[in-house]
């Protein structure tokens, strides 16, 4: 049964009795690991039922299920139409609480049938607690509040912890009281959403004896699947749940650890053998995906960070090709580049379903998307298309409205976007024509308003559609709305800048000319989009063609996946890494677990490119390559300097100064 497992995964499927501490390098198996590690148990006398195994994806518990299954079905020779009587609990730590809720619903203080809220259901419920709190649904964007309770509830903070201690703005504040507006509002409705499932549960296992010795002697052996991306209620489940045996088995990677921003905290696998004494630890260091040039890349750039486990991966794969490190005079060329490769790579036989392009902000995208629309090049960008962004969409409103006041659709909405305190009533007046009924309040605000557009339309007509965009995003206040916050918020600011670029190629046209022809591109962009979706007489072969072509993504949203050839775009300093890392030293060491991340998701061949120069807010800066460029060892790499430029293009160096 063990013939298929290296030393190491041999020793971590053997160990049984006590907490065991799995570090497991990328592409090093930990799946085989912990599905033999299951099945072997499960061959040694416990009963299925009595193992837990917990993952944070349902297609890694689907997949993790499938393995145990066909491993124990040989195990006890059962034929493809017998059933086991029994099996392991594997699932989401959703799965897990949702469990520990439905079995203990009463001291949970729910139905036994309760509702459970989606995305959806849980937007509109803040939009209804905002409203209820006296605040406009567009001065407390919804996505926002829903953002920051469901990172608090992860930090296992109730409304009141929030409201007394972390409260250090006006903003925060009117959050702590929609949010006690939210809970009233799923209490009503006997309903829970994602994160409140998660607290219930810990709060259930914390608070009530019986439902704790319940649990803990209900699974004998747990397994914790991305240890290192466990929040503080996900950890505290785990802490609680193996309290009595102390048999549990956590895997993961200190280095993999890229999602600080949504609570996850490293010190837990670091902590590990602080919160079990007794732990063993393991390493899974043999990777079975890269070649050993990318290897040696990947280890050289994890081993400047300090906070980590001491480990190094290696493989017996062969060495493959050098990795290509190409400069490029600037962000158009990097974009020509990468997509004309992507063409020949295609070409020569490569599934381009095996190829994909990384990245460290979204905006990146939007050229890229350029490059391969103009080369022909299939592809897929995983996440919301550049132009149909609510940030981008906002902006082209604002100068659709001041080019035709009579566009009643953007003016409602964007009249109360950034917030000023205009209602639906007021605004529902001002569309209807009734302007003349207002108040003197209410008039002093739609008038401002309107005074705005105008100052807008007169320079749309007076300067450079670069210049213009940019003064629309400052004057509509959007880019202040975005321009001081982080995650999301600073994704959008950075999406307007990239906005402004887009507008560069438009500067030599007439003002009026070339802004009705830079907002002509990104509504047609917008409406293939929409269009494509509406014919669903193709629908199939729709489906065929998103899932085929060149996967652009983040590379957050990269993690877990693997493909033939990977290139990662941008890496000049203040890009990746990200210039708001600079000054922290735990926060630049995630931007270096990043892009041991890119590094990793290459089987075979890696491409590492940066643009010298970029243009972002229309002011083209000098750039230099990244820190993580540099640091990797010269003779894995065979550096390019690109001087082609593969399509006629508007990409200059001439700079805009606001």
């Amino acid at each position: 049964m063990h013939d298929s497992l290296n030393p190491q995964q041999k020793k971590a499927v053997l160990h049984k009795n006590g907490a065991l501490l799995i570090l497991a390098g990328a592409g090093a198996g930990k799946t085989r690991v912990i599905t033999h590690r299951i099945a072997d148990i499960i061959r040694e006398g416990t009963p299925p039922e009595k193992i837990l195994a917990v993952t944070f994806t349902n297609k890694a518990a689907k997949e993790m299920r499938e393995r145990v299954e066909k491993i124990t079905r040989e195990q006890w020779e059962l034929s493809p139409y017998d059933t086991p009587r029994t099996a392991p609990f594997i699932g989401t730590f959703h799965a897990l609480s949702l469990h520990i809720i439905k079995t203990f619903h009463t001291q949970a203080n729910l139905p036994k049938r309760f509702s459970i809220f989606d995305r959806s259901d849980s937007l509109k419920a803040v939009k209804k607690a905002i409203e209820q709190a006296g605040f406009d649904p567009k001065e407390l964007e919804p996505r926002r509040v829903l953002s920051v309770m469901g990172r608090a509830k992860g930090d296992a903070l109730s409304v009141e912890t929030f409201k007394n201690e972390r409260t250090s703005s006006y903003i925060d504040e009117a959050i702590a009281e929609v949010w006690e507006k939210y809970d009233a509002l799923l209490r009503k409705e006997h309903a829970l959403d994602f994160d409140d499932i998660l607290v219930r549960a810990w709060r259930l296992l914390k608070d009530h004896t019986e439902v704790r010795d319940f649990f803990q002697s209900a699974w004998d052996y747990i397994h914790v699947d991305e240890y290192q991306d466990t929040n503080r209620v996900q950890y505290e489940l785990i802490k609680l749940l193996s309290e009595n045996h102390g048999n549990v088995c956590a895997v993961g990677d200190a280095d993999q650890n890229i999602y600080s921003w949504r609570g996850a905290s490293l010190k837990h696998i670091l902590n590990f053998e602080k919160d079990f004494p007794d732990a063993t630890l393991l390493l899974l260091t043999q990777n079975y995906r890269s070649t050993k040039t990318i290897i040696q890349a990947a280890n050289d750039a994890i081993a400047k960070n300090i906070q980590r486990k001491e480990k190094e991966l290696f493989t017996e794969n062969t060495d493959g090709e050098r990795i290509s490190l190409v400069e490029h005079h600037d962000e158009t060329r990097e974009a020509q580049f990468i997509a004309s490769e992507c063409r020949v790579l295609i070409e020569r036989g490569a599934s381009p379903n095996n190829i994909a392009v990384l990245y460290r902000a979204n905006f990146q995208s939007r050229i890229l998307e350029e490059a391969f629309l103009a080369f022909g090049v299939p592809y897929q960008v995983l996440g919301t298309r550049f132009f149909e962004r609510k940030e981008i969409k906002d902006t082209l409103s604002y100068i659709r409205l001041a080019l035709n006041p009579e566009s009643t659709t953007d003016l409602a909405r964007i009249m109360n976007v950034p917030a000023r305190g205009i209602g639906k009533v007021t605004l529902a007046k001002v569309v209807n024509g009734g302007r003349v009924t207002l108040n003197a309040a209410q008039e002093i605000k739609v008038a401002d308003f309107f005074s705005r557009i105008e100052r807008i339309r007169t320079v749309l007509k007076t300067r450079k559609v670069s210049e213009a965009v940019h003064f629309v995003i400052r004057e509509s206040g959007l880019l202040g709305m975005y321009k001081e916050g982080k995650g999301e918020d600073e994704e959008r600011a950075e999406n307007l800048a990239e906005l402004v670029s887009v507008a560069t190629k438009y500067d030599s046209f007439e003002s009026e000319e070339g802004m009705q022809l830079f907002v002509e591109e990104a509504m047609l962009q917008s409406d293939q989009d929409e269009l494509s979706s509406e014919l669903s007489d193709q629908k199939k072969q729709k489906e065929k063609e998103k899932k085929d072509g060149v996967k652009l993504m983040t590379i957050h949203a990269a993690k877990g996946l693997e493909f033939n050839t990977v290139f990662v775009a941008g890496l000049e300093e203040g890009l990746f890494p990200h210039e708001r890392d600079s000054s922290d030293t735990m926060d630049t060491e995630e931007e270096r677990r990043l892009f041991y991340v890119a590094l990793t998701r290459a089987e075979q061949k890696l491409y590492l490119t940066y643009a010298l120069s970029r243009r972002i807010f229309g002011t083209r800066s000098l750039n230099i390559p990244s820190t993580f460029v540099t640091e990797i060892d010269p003779a894995l790499v065979d550096v390019t300097v690109a001087e082609t430029n593969f399509l006629d293009d508007s990409g200059g160096t001439d700079g805009i100064i606001f």
